[in-house]
């Protein structure tokens, strides 16, 4: 028996402005992923790749077509799904903890909410500090934490309902190499013990693949589903894997094939093209 997919892309398209300005940002996206699923997607700039998790999420409307969470209709954003984007977004003024627990805070304000309610929650707080290695830190203000402890605060505020669906936007593009690496091995820990399905947007190609089950190459002019690779690694991922053969060879046929779908067979042409433009516009 099949398992029914979490999510569901059905002929999924996406225009901006209408009539002579309008921009085809998605053309006919199809793809299906499954319950606790990890699928990253990469693609050239304007490939519609970010547009189309923000869909996910509920914060974009396609044109038409369908996507579907659990069989149902999307229909705005939702508590089953929770957002992480590249810039921490956290409240300057409160700490580490109070961050965490901002939006159960709102509702244990609510008629409904009982001081149950309000104890569970403090104690899924906790249990995220630890996760997410802020046991240390859980009455820091923002501005006392690096930004790879920034987004560590800002991955657990969105883990604090329990989201069945976590989208990331780039969430660690702002990071230098080494701390990216420490939060590739923490974001792959809370996959394997939060249970959440993981819909992760990159331009990284190697931490599509150090991470991801799946990856979906998207190409621009319009934006479309290109190519879906399945990852050859073991679920268990350290470091040296990167190194691998298979990595590698992985790796080298992502990059030609975003360079193909994206007009520039080299990164060599693409400054020659550069060049060429600015010595035209300087004669």
């Amino acid at each position: 028996m099949n398992t029914p997919a979490k999510i569901e892309i059905n002929a999924v398209y996406k225009t901006f402005n209408e009539g002579a300005k309008a921009i085809q940002a998605l053309d006919n996206a199809n793809l299906a992923i499954q319950p606790n699923e990890f699928v990253t997607f990469v693609g050239a700039s304007g490939c519609g790749k970010s547009t189309l998790l923000r869909m996910i999420g509920g914060l974009e409307t396609q044109s038409s077509g369908e996507i579907r969470v659990n069989g149902q209709p999307i229909d705005g954003p939702g508590v089953d799904r929770a957002m992480v984007f590249q810039h921490y977004s956290l409240y300057p003024w409160l700490s580490v903890t109070d961050n965490i627990k901002f939006c159960r805070q709102l509702k244990a304000h609510s008629r409904d909410r009982t001081s149950a309610d309000v104890e569970k929650a403090a104690g899924r707080a906790d249990a995220l500090l630890h996760l997410m290695g802020l046991s240390h830190v859980p009455t820091a203000y923002p501005n006392q934490l690096s930004g790879g402890m920034q987004q560590r605060v800002a991955i657990a505020r969105a883990l604090m309902s329990r989201p069945e669906i976590l989208l990331m936007d780039e969430p660690f593009g702002a990071l230098d190499a080494q701390t990216r690496e420490v939060m590739h091995d923490l974001i792959r820990h809370v996959h394997r013990i939060e249970g959440s399905t993981i819909v992760f947007v990159t331009h990284d190609v190697e931490e599509a693949i150090y991470l991801g089950q799946r990856i979906v190459l998207m190409a621009p002019r319009p934006g479309r589903i290109d190519t879906i690779y399945e990852v050859p690694l073991p679920a268990e991922r350290n470091q040296d894997m990167k190194l691998s053969p298979e990595f590698l060879a992985l790796k080298r046929e992502i990059l030609v094939r975003i360079r193909e779908t994206s007009g520039m067979k080299t990164d060599l042409e693409q400054l020659e093209r550069l060049s060429a433009q600015a010595n035209q516009s300087e004669a």
